[in-house]
């Protein structure tokens, strides 16, 4: 099993810059990958970023050269630095874990982009 946890989030303005963080407990020295996932009102969970044990990380299209996602792995914990923020990036903001075989998600944290 593994827990996570978020922490982060919040309202900025366009242009502006949060950091999201993702603390994971439990049996976590198993964890595969960690990433970054989103969900806007009426719209599908989309990924975001994600990063590899080893620091290998991939992006959406739509988050390239703003979002930077990095981890450190003594504290199992990932983050997402998230700048020059567009209003379509507001949404919950998800962190999951693959864990073996399975995934494990996090509670959520609000990223709202005024303009």
């Amino acid at each position: 099993q593994v827990q996570l946890v978020e922490s982060g989030g919040g309202l900025v303005q366009a242009g502006g810059s949060l950091r999201l963080s993702c603390a994971a407990s439990g049996s976590s020295f198993s964890i595969k990958y960690m990433g970054w996932y989103r969900q806007a009102p009426g719209k599908q969970r989309e990924l975001v970023a994600v990063i590899t044990n080893g620091g290998s990380a991939n992006y959406a299209d739509s988050v390239k050269g703003r979002f930077t996602i990095s981890r450190d792995n003594a504290k199992n914990t990932v983050y997402l630095q998230m700048d020059s923020l567009k209003p379509e990036d507001t949404a919950v903001y998800y962190c999951k874990a693959r864990h073996y075989e399975n995934d494990y998600w996090g509670q959520g944290t609000q990223v709202t982009v005024s303009t």
